[in-house]
């Protein structure tokens, strides 16, 4: 049997028609305008391209964007600099710094640097921490747009095997700790899973993943997951999109584990809308944190 599709477009749709009620209304009462500040720095077109996605989508739930460009041989201190500027400007409520890098930039020190209220991408140690003690600020755009698919998908995590492949700080450790904290932004449903995490260092990688009910692959490693790594009925989320001659491709062999597992996210069309329509979550947020202080 063929596995049901999850259309991360369809429920990113729904998601920012939600904001765009909600931030009318908002923004009609407190007349302010939720602001994402997003840096670029060089050239990279994948890069373009993510931020242009991001723009669009600020723009037609009704958020207002900026972007500010640094060229590729700028220094540490410039970008610091500007960070602070953006910290210190109140008309800006959310800052997105687009990963990676140039190879000479500190990206930790960066990350550092954004005010905590302002870190929308929820990188920032301190929300980091927060996310471990379960009582969050801001989730990471992406596990948190995972949580959702799963909760409006009517597919639940409580008591479930959640396997995790990947342990990088944007996704795989975070998602992990949501997964099992006891509650979500989403109730108690989509939390209190039995979480293994694994990676590089994994022996019998294959044994591991064919335990979970459900598995989210988020290596970057083209067709990685294939059906005998997958167990029957098992939700599949395909975090990875890889880019190749022959155009983009997910972490999971799609066209052979769809015949295997119960769910399955396409790639693309899957968790990337999510990840984008959650970016606009936390800058609608941020910016009813900061107009709440006093």
């Amino acid at each position: 049997m063929t596995a049901t599709l999850l259309d991360g477009k369809a429920i990113a749709g729904q998601i920012r028609n939600e904001l765009a009620t909600e931030l009318h209304a908002w923004t009609s009462q407190h007349n302010i305008q939720p602001c994402l500040a997003a840096v670029l720095v060089g050239e990279d077109p994948a890069s373009e391209i993510y931020i242009r996605s991001k723009r669009r989508a600020c723009e037609r739930t009704g958020l207002t964007s900026q972007l500010h460009r640094l060229p590729e041989d700028a220094c540490q201190s410039e970008l610091q600099s500007l960070i602070d500027t953006l910290n210190h400007d109140p008309a800006v409520h959310g800052i997105l710094v687009q990963l990676p890098l140039p190879s000479h930039f500190q990206e930790p020190t960066i990350l550092d640097a954004i005010n905590p209220l302002k870190d929308v991408d929820a990188f920032h140690p301190e929300n980091v921490g927060r996310i471990s003690q379960g009582r969050p600020r801001y989730l990471p755009c992406t596990p948190h747009g995972i949580q959702q698919m799963l909760h409006r998908s009517g597919l639940k995590t409580s008591g479930k095997h959640a396997v995790i492949i990947g342990r990088s700080d944007i996704v795989g450790k975070p998602m992990a700790m949501m997964l099992m904290n006891r509650d979500s932004t989403t109730g108690a449903a989509t939390a209190n899973a039995t979480v293994t995490v694994c990676h590089t260092r994994t022996a019998d990688l294959p044994q591991q993943t064919r335990q979970a009910d459900i598995l989210i692959a988020a290596i970057g490693r083209s067709r990685f997951v294939t059906a005998d790594m997958v167990k029957p009925g098992a939700v599949v989320i395909d975090v990875g999109m890889n880019r190749a001659d022959e155009g983009l491709s997910g972490d999971v062999d799609f066209d052979a584990v769809k015949e295997v597992a119960g769910y399955i996210t396409p790639v693309p069309g899957g968790v990337g809308p999510l990840t984008v329509a959650m970016l606009l979550y936390n800058t609608f947020l941020a910016a009813k944190i900061q107009q709440a202080m006093p």
